[in-house]
């Protein structure tokens, strides 16, 4: 079993920067690879796909949306999954979750392809 724990949430003004990071524990990701994403909920909208990224780090896909000011890493070695976000813009406020499914080459953007979930982290973006 994996346990995915996000930090980094929080409120900040329009423009400003946040870095997510969410730890596994469990398992160690260089022995046992998993694929890793973030996906964000608002209210009253479903959960959507923001970035994902391969065991290795070596592909990655973002929302069209967040591309040119979020970045998804990863640190094997710590066991965790960054997602640094710049530019942020009020329409980023969301709960951010952070997902995780075993898998040594891929990575993934639907809901449904994941097997574990944080329990997620607010952020807040003031105009």
């Amino acid at each position: 079993q994996v346990q995915l724990v996000e930090s980094g949430g929080g409120l900040v003004q329009a423009g400003g920067s946040l870095r997510l990071s969410c730890a596994a524990s469990g398992r160690t990701l260089s022995r046992y690879p998993m694929a890793g994403g973030w996906f964000r909920q608002a209210p009253g909208k479903v959960r959507e796909f923001v970035a994902g990224i391969s065991w290795n780090g070596g592909i990655t896909s973002y929302a069209d949306s967040v591309k040119g000011r979020f970045t998804i890493s990863r640190d094997n070695a710590k066991n965790t999954v960054y997602l640094q976000m710049n530019n942020l813009k009020p329409e980023d406020t969301a709960v951010y979750y952070c997902t995780a499914r075993g898998d040594s080459g891929s990575l993934y953007t639907g809901v449904r392809q994941y097997d574990y979930w944080g329990q997620g982290t607010q952020v807040t973006v003031s105009s």
